[in-house]
């Protein structure tokens, strides 16, 4: 940056800083930050809470995809009932408690429209342990595969997990290859013939997109063809609100490869859809005919060859020894509750989806452009997050110049986009005085900025 926002705002009221320049060296000094694009999730976290503490000034938190709603009362009404029935007095059944998994394969059924036994479905401590227990897996299944193919932009902590386990990984970024480029794209991997398996997000974190009928089906043929399991990462389950998704047992369902191939594995999160982030579960639910299967090669780090074996008492005993019971208990009578159409858990969600169109709206009147927009020609649905870059700036500049007015986001650059130049929004955590609030600090942004380029 050649020069400092300050320098060019003065002492006009509407475009003075909320905080300085100065400050925000100071603290990104301490964390030991040197640029904000490669700055994990967690330390602009810090970073902005930092900055808040010091300052006064509250700031807009866009960085950090928490859920933003109430839970439904039906989870803790469930786990203080089984705690006060003794659940805590003994460890729970790593495969997990009857209940959960019987909701979780009417779940798949009702809201996917997709056949599963009970027996495939695997509570983890939420998705990221799933995650784990999937990578430790799928690089073992056949000796010669031992890389995931990440179809980018994508959570980051997930390609952190393979780093900690010693894996290898190749992503690309989706932007430029939507349609038939997709299936080519992935196809120049897999003929290499070290790919263990496919991971995207539907819809995904952190662009929004999500991939079509003939993306998916393009998908699950590749998979079936060079025998690569996809493993689909359904974090933000049923919140793609361009079509109703709220009713269990009727289309349209959450669109999902598992209606076009055998050859899957599914995240499925309670963080997101059923605002449960605290409790910590989801759960692993591996294709019946894939739960059975053997891959000799299991034996070199698993107690069985049988995929669903080594899931269940290899990988997953041997990162926490099953998840919490009394949790188990609560997210079993969520399922059980959306399952019979007692709780429309989009319904709640929905909310995500107003905030987001709100927030779109206040950045593009500001100067800001959308950077994934569309998928084929539908544009991309309001949801939990959205995606925007400032033309001219590249994304340390972009986010430096926000902490200055006191809003937080995350660089695309982080998430495996080749689009450095861009940031997610997430919406989860803004409260409505704040979105009355973030038109007149991107007002002011927009100000300074515009007055910065001109003289560049």
């Amino acid at each position: 940056m050649d020069k400092k926002v300050s320098e060019l705002v003065g002492m006009s009221t509407e475009g003075a800083l909320l905080i300085s320049e100065t400050t925000i060296a100071e603290e990104m000094a301490q964390l030991g930050v040197n640029d904000l694009t490669k700055a994990t999730i967690r330390e602009l976290v810090r970073l902005a809470n930092n900055l808040e503490k010091r300052t006064g000034v509250e700031f807009i938190h866009m960085e950090m995809g928490v859920p933003g709603l109430e839970p439904s009362h039906i989870g803790a009404e469930a786990e203080i009932k089984a705690l006060k029935e003794g659940v805590a007095r003994k460890y729970p059944p790593v495969e997990g408690i009857p209940e959960l998994k019987e909701e979780m394969a009417r779940f798949v059924k009702n809201f996917i429209g997709v056949d599963v036994a009970p027996e495939c479905c695997l509570p983890c401590v939420g998705s990221m342990q799933g995650g784990m227990a999937s990578f430790l897996l799928v690089n073992r299944l056949k000796k010669d595969r031992d890389r995931v193919l990440f179809i980018d932009p994508g959570f980051p902590v997930q390609k952190s997990q393979l780093k900690l386990l010693g894996m290898e990984y190749d992503t690309f970024d989706a932007y430029s290859y939507r349609g038939a480029k997709l299936g080519e794209k992935i196809e120049s991997y897999l003929k290499q013939g070290r790919t263990s398996a496919i991971l995207y997000s539907n819809p995904n974190n952190p662009s929004w997109i999500c991939l079509t009928e003939d993306e998916l089906k393009e998908l699950a043929r590749l998979s079936e063809q060079y025998d690569v399991p996809l493993i689909e990462d359904l974090a933000y389950f049923a919140m793609d609100f361009r079509k109703d998704l709220s009713h269990p047992g009727v289309p349209p369902y959450q669109a999902s490869v598992a209606q076009y191939t055998n050859n899957w594995i599914m995240l499925i999160s309670s963080s997101k859809a059923f605002s449960y982030a605290g409790q910590r579960i989801g759960c692993i639910v591996v294709n019946n005919s894939l739960f059975q299967r053997e891959f000799p090669d299991l034996l070199r780090c698993f107690p069985s060859s049988k995929l669903g074996r080594a899931l269940v008492y290899g990988a997953m005993y041997g990162l926490s020894s099953g998840v919490a019971g009394s949790v188990q208990h609560g997210f079993a009578a969520l399922l059980k509750a959306a399952n019979e159409g007692k709780y429309d858990f989009v319904a709640d969600v929905r909310e995500y989806g107003r905030r987001a169109k709100i927030m779109k709206e206040l950045f593009l009147k500001h100067g800001f452009e959308l950077v994934y927009d569309a998928d084929g020609d539908l544009p991309l649905a309001d949801g939990f997050y959205f995606t925007v870059r400032y033309p001219k700036l590249d994304g340390n500049g972009l986010l430096h110049y926000l902490l200055c007015f006191g809003i937080s986001a995350i660089s695309l650059g982080s998430t495996g986009s080749e689009h450095a130049e861009g940031l997610r929004a997430c919406v989860s955590q803004i409260t409505e005085k704040q979105l009355s609030e973030l038109g007149g600090r991107l007002a002011s942004f927009d100000e300074a900025v515009s007055a910065i380029l001109k003289t560049k």
